[in-house]
């Protein structure tokens, strides 16, 4: 039996929701590990997942031993532009699912992972090895994986107390007027389509900040940071902007003037302190080609 050590920073209303902000596990696989009596608020069990959690509370989660792992390994081509015995980073081609959902259990990022490398962590189950937080499908760049579960658990608290920096840039809708500035706006279903997220009042609260990195005749590529890590943070973040992801068809606009496969949107640089060694650690991964020759036709008619 494994545990996750977690402090509660503010008040929150429900234990689930603090976990799942806080943890990159599936909020019904939380509410699970609540109801089988593997979660304690300050040394007494909680079965309840609308429990709520007063700041400074001390949580921990057990996690029940690893259940034979029934995902198929696959040939899929990947690039791995670091590795070592307690982590890889991935550089994510656009098109590559991260983890199997739904029934699906076949071409994701895992079953590459499974493939390519011998070791995974198992804290995040049978279908998310290794997987310590997510890009969307059409979402290229980087991600960091874990090795073992001793280098999950200090890469989740990175994430959780915002000592890893993810930095993504994007080609956005219009013009910016400001140089830089700050969305603070929480997020959640949207109440149209619950397939999508939305800038919703009662939200989870959701920050990313945004740098104006060029402008163009009616683009502009744009540096955005995540303090959070919701679901599509950076898209719908900039679709409340007013400046949505170019190509991206879920929050953006119907008629889109580049021929694309997905929104332009790249994990750019990553920054971490490694679990192991102590040693702060930065990777950087250029734009895809794809990118690149967008920005060279807006050069060309700016």
């Amino acid at each position: 039996m494994r545990t996750i050590e977690l402090t509660a920073e503010n008040d929150f209303r429900r234990l689930d929701v603090f976990l799942s902000e806080n943890t990159s596990f599936t909020r019904s696989h939380l509410r699970r590990l609540v109801d089988d009596g593997n979660v304690t608020v300050n040394g007494k069990t909680v079965t309840k997942a609308a429990a709520p959690v007063k700041a400074d509370s001390r949580v921990s989660v057990a996690l029940p031993e690893e259940i034979p792992l029934n995902v198929p390994a696959e040939d899929i081509d990947i690039d791995i532009v670091y590795e070592d015995d307690d982590l890889a980073v991935i550089n994510k081609q656009q098109g590559l699912t991260v983890h199997p959902a739904n029934g699906v259990n076949t071409g994701t990022l895992v079953n590459a992972l499974l493939f390519r490398i011998k070791d995974l962590s198992g804290i995040n189950g049978v279908l998310r090895p290794g997987i310590v937080h997510r890009l969307d499908k059409d979402t290229s760049g980087l991600l960091v994986i874990a090795k073992n579960d001793a280098a999950h658990v200090e890469l989740q608290r990175q994430i959780q107390t915002k000592q890893c920096r993810r930095i993504y840039v994007a080609l956005c809708e219009g013009v910016f007027k400001e140089d830089n500035g700050v969305v603070d706006q929480p997020i959640g279903r949207s109440r149209s389509d619950r397939k999508k997220m939305d800038v919703v009042s009662d939200g989870r609260s959701a920050q990313t900040h945004y740098t104006v990195l060029r402008r163009f005749r009616d683009f502009t590529l744009v540096q955005f940071e995540l303090k959070t890590g919701r679901t599509h943070q950076i898209r719908v973040h900039a679709k409340w902007l007013g400046h949505p992801v170019v190509g991206d068809r879920t929050y953006g606009y119907a008629k889109q003037k580049f021929s694309l496969n997905g929104q332009l949107l790249h994990a750019a640089k990553l920054t971490f302190t490694h679990p192991a060694t102590g040693k702060e650690m930065t990777f950087e991964a250029p734009l895809p080609d794809y990118f690149s020759k967008v920005l060279s036709v807006l050069d060309k008619s700016n």
